[in-house]
């Protein structure tokens, strides 16, 4: 499959990858014509989806099966009078019926654009009434379905509402709803519509959470599916014969970087463990019995999992390990690799963007470094001035897109020109991130701009402090920000979440012990003058560490 779309199938080296990585785009490409229905013509009976839940169920589905019931289900959408560029949002959690939704909706040419189960109402209104959203498909789930209908009489554009579950809904409000399971089967034979999509047209729109504001809007086109040809077949390093898991949830983005583009795009099977709560001994049971023989994940879900004894499961099956999500501490790395004998190729990107940097498998790791520029796009680091970076300068991230948008990159920001121009203009994408690069090419995460500690005359990266708090065992997680003083300008504070046989010895004996062992592990200016433990950090829905809410309360007090 890889060959139809690039000239070049395999690399060597990171000079091979940089000089030769071309895709060969088709006209009119559509993912799920030209690669799910693809691998259902040239081997109907392989596994596509290993799909499995908390309670037990198992469904395997071949390709030949999946081409079946997406063209089933893009008929039934099809007759509820979704359409091409319908925008349609999706809050299915890892439902089984995600996967053949986004699909149906592909191969209809609809606008995708998944949620998280967490949103409110509020949150719902304000993306029925930003994207003009004409469908909602959502999990037969008490909270999620009365927001979406506490949502409606402010939604005005809302056409179609649909609940997906396992037995008869029972709400009084059933006749707003149509229920898939009693329905979808039902559906005539589809038909597949005229002249679906040109590439640039719109596909899929993600919400961003942000860290601050609203959420942002990001438009994608059809061919930001082939960007994740590199996520999966090169950065997973993914295989006919490879089960992948990817945990995250299909309401952020990483969903579709590690649980559908790249690797099918690979031929992989895809698996899913669908769950309500994460515990990492349930999850490291999963990877045991099924034989997963790929992974990806936060570093936060590895935090936890390198904290139980990972001697009482049989890993064996692992041949691969990949994360991104947020930055990687050092500290997490090493000891996942010392309990397991495998490292973690760590890779970076955005919302707007697939894999920018990334570890490749014809590299070597760097414990904490984001790895290198990955072919497809032109990165570089400027200075506030404009200027490019010299290696060990700290600068911003940017891709250099001159006349021709890399695949990958998001179309703008919609409806939103505004805000599309303040990051993308004299053809260069400004991300808000910043790093560094060292001398062999190897990228460091800093911090977005705005985190950024300036203290004394020194800058600070939260990153760095919080790399080197996470190698004291007490410390599960925690978050760096920056706090007005009067003689240096801003101290730095780390509020800090302890593990539960610290919890005990949260005082200022433990304080002090944090303290001097970030001044052994960095430079002793970059300590923490202030430390406050807290139970958990404030997060957006998709998981990320909202440091500006940490700082605007530290503002208040």
């Amino acid at each position: 499959m890889v060959e139809r779309f690039l000239k070049q199938t395999t690399f060597s080296s990171v000079e091979d990858y940089r000089e030769h990585l071309e895709f060969i785009v088709p006209d009119h490409f559509n993912f799920a014509y030209d690669v799910m229905d693809a691998w259902a013509e040239e081997a109907p009976g392989k596994l596509a989806l290993l799909w499995t839940n908390d309670e037990g169920v198992e469904r395997r589905t071949t390709f030949g099966q999946l081409k079946e019931e997406t063209d089933q289900a893009a008929s039934y959408l099809q007759s509820l009078g979704i359409g091409k560029g319908d925008p349609v949002m999706l809050i299915l959690k890892r439902r089984y019926e995600w996967w053949l939704v986004m699909l149906a909706l592909h191969k209809l040419g609809a606008i995708v654009i998944p949620a998280t189960h967490m949103l409110t109402r509020h949150d719902v209104v304000y993306r029925n009434t930003r994207a003009s959203v004409k469908g909602i498909i959502c999990v037969d789930d008490p909270y999620v379905v009365s927001q979406v209908e506490a949502a409606l009489p402010e939604s005005p554009t809302v056409e179609v509402l649909v609940r997906v579950g396992d037995a008869n809904p029972s709400a009084p409000s059933d006749s707003l709803w149509h229920v898939w399971q009693s329905e979808w089967r039902g559906a005539p034979r589809f038909q597949r519509p005229v002249n679906v999509n040109d590439n640039d047209d719109t596909m899929l729109m993600y919400f961003t959470s942000g860290t601050s504001g609203e959420p942002k809007m990001v438009a994608h086109d059809f061919l930001y599916a082939m960007g994740h040809l590199t996520t999966g077949v090169f950065w997973h390093n993914l295989h006919e014969g490879s089960l992948h898991l990817t945990v995250a949830d299909t309401g952020w983005g990483k969903a579709v970087w590690g649980k559908f583009y790249g690797q099918w795009f690979a031929g992989a099977t895809v698996f899913v463990f669908d769950h309500e709560k994460f515990n990492a001994d349930t999850l490291l049971r999963q990877i045991e019995r099924y034989r997963v023989t790929s992974f990806c994940a936060p570093p936060t879900i590895y935090r936890f999992m390198i904290r139980e004894d990972l001697s009482r499961y049989d890993l064996s099956s692992l041949e691969y390990c990949t994360t991104a999500g947020e930055a990687l501490n050092p500290a997490v790395f090493d000891k996942f690799y010392e309990k397991t004998g495998i490292r973690m190729m760590e890779g970076f990107g955005q919302t707007e963007t697939t894999m920018t940097l990334g570890t490749m498998p014809w590299m070597e790791p760097k414990p904490g470094s984001m790895g290198m520029p990955n072919a497809q796009y032109d990165i570089d680091l400027l200075k506030p001035d404009g200027t490019p970076c010299e290696d060990g300068e700290k600068g911003e991230i940017v891709v250099r897109v001159g006349d021709r948008r890399p695949i990958g990159l998001f179309k703008e920001y919609y409806r939103d020109e505004a805000l599309t121009r303040e990051v993308w203009h004299d053809g260069v994408y400004h991300t808000g991130d910043m790093a560094w690069r060292d001398e062999d090419g190897y990228y460091w995460f800093e911090g977005r701009k705005d985190d950024v500690i300036k203290s004394s005359g020194y800058r600070i990266g939260p990153f760095e402090v919080e790399s080197a708090l996470m190698t004291h065992p007490a410390v599960v997680e925690c978050a760096i920000t920056g706090v007005p003083d009067d003689i240096r300008g801003m101290v730095v504070k780390a509020t800090v979440v302890l593990g539960r046989e610290w919890k005990s010895r949260a005082d200022e004996t433990l304080v002090r012990e944090l303290q001097e062992h970030v001044k052994r592990e960095t430079a002793p200016y970059k300590y923490p003058r202030i430390v406050e433990f807290v139970d958990e950090l404030p997060k957006t829905i998709s998981g990320k560490i909202r440091r500006v809410e940490i700082r605007n309360r530290d503002q208040k007090q």
